[in-house]
């Protein structure tokens, strides 16, 4: 629970003095070990695997000699992205990213595709600019293993405990984490928090009130009004466009089965595993956009979240597979891409494949209505303009 002397002791991330012995319990942990072992030995007989143990845990000490605070940790962590990177996607654009001031605190609200990579894809395009990555908000249901919590608190992540159920508990601890959220921003440190709980598997990204209610217990708390708060907030939105999904099966399985029998029960280690995979998957070409920070005045939480919807979709980059799922008319070139998409339908369960298609074509489809949207909201404006000078 949290103390006087640190209040937030029980959801932040490590500092640095706590680096040091969170690497050492890690490399004492079997369950760490035997992860990385059964990864990257997965071919070999699991006794075969488990006699590396001891030689496992000495080259992982052996590498994290060096490591003594947080900056280190994360440095380590950007030089293993970017050689994850180099096989796993065809790069990685950003765009929007001059707009920010490198010295401000900005709480970053992004659309949700991945578990591991949507934050550390953020991270690792400020840490290319030389710019102070980001605490990350993470669910506490991907931490039911102790080394789990150990690697992501090393990270910079912070803990949101969704796992609570009764309901005076759970009021507590988000208003615990609103006040964590606003008095990081205080002191400097940007956040990160997908505009919902869970990834948006149908492709379709959108903003959850419930987040934005969430920020403003501790405006109410201050006796601040929503708008006022949430100014203060400096929220931007943040887009991140994969052109390919590596779980885009397991997210369509999952569908599929909801739909088809209205409950779907996750394995012991699904989410372990779609960390893995969504870090080693082939994602194709990879945009991150970083929007405006929010500073216009929204009266309510809905107006708030259409904002950042309106931002995100603005903010989306297509790619052919999109076009290709919502069978939009736009002229394109007939080779690699029309291949790999027509592969990837024809080895997939007949069951699936509508799911996989919509997941493709939801942001093709939605970009199209967004911008309609805003045609149309420009020229109703522009006849009231008209109107106005006639009338004068």
């Amino acid at each position: 629970m949290p103390n006087q002397t640190d209040p937030f002791q029980d959801i932040r991330p490590y500092f640095d003095h706590e680096v040091p012995e969170a690497i050492s319990r890690l490399l004492d942990d079997a369950d760490f070990l035997h992860a990385i072992l059964n990864y990257r030995l997965a071919n070999w007989p699991k006794t075969v695997r488990y006699l590396f143990t001891p030689v496992l845990r000495w080259l992982l000490a052996r590498k994290a000699k060096g490591l003594r605070t947080v900056a280190d940790v994360q440095n380590m962590v950007a030089d293993f992205l970017q050689q994850s990177l180099q096989k796993s996607s065809a790069g990685v654009s950003v765009s929007g990213l001059e707009h920010l001031d490198p010295k401000q605190a900005y709480l970053f609200i992004s659309n949700h595709r991945d578990i591991a990579m949507d934050p550390a894809l953020l991270n690792w395009c400020l840490h290319q600019k030389s710019m102070d990555t980001v605490r990350i908000a993470i669910g506490d249901n991907l931490l039911k293993m102790p080394c789990a919590t150990e690697l992501m608190k090393l990270n910079k992540s912070f803990i949101v405990k969704r796992s609570i159920k009764a309901p005076r508990e759970m009021l507590k601890a988000l208003g615990h984490l609103s006040a964590y959220i606003k008095d990081s921003l205080e002191t400097g440190h940007s956040i990160w928090i997908a505009q919902k709980e869970g990834r948006a598997k149908d492709g379709l990204d959108q903003t959850d009130e419930a987040i934005l209610k969430m920020f403003n217990i501790e405006g109410k708390k201050r006796g601040m009004d929503f708008a006022t708060y949430m100014q203060s907030l400096n929220i931007v939105p943040v887009c991140l466009s994969y052109e390919f999904d590596p779980l885009d099966q397991a997210k369509a399985n999952e569908l599929y089965m909801l739909a088809s029998t209205g409950e779907y029960k996750k394995s012991e280690m699904e989410d372990i595993q779609s960390i893995v995979q969504g870090i080693v998957g082939q994602k194709g070409r990879v945009h991150v956009h970083f929007g405006e920070a929010i500073q216009a005045v929204f009266q309510d939480p809905a107006a708030l979240a259409a904002e950042i919807d309106r931002q995100i979709w603005a903010g989306y980059r297509l790619y052919p597979v999109n076009y290709l799922a919502a069978e939009m008319d736009v002229e394109l070139d007939p080779g690699e891409d029309s291949l790999w998409y027509q592969t990837k339908m024809a080895s997939l369960p007949t069951e699936l494949r509508s799911y996989v298609q919509q997941m493709y074509a939801a942001p093709a489809l939605k970009q199209q209505q967004t911008l309609a949207q805003q045609e149309q909201l420009a020229a109703q404006h522009k006849e009231l303009e008209d109107g106005a000078t006639y009338q004068l």
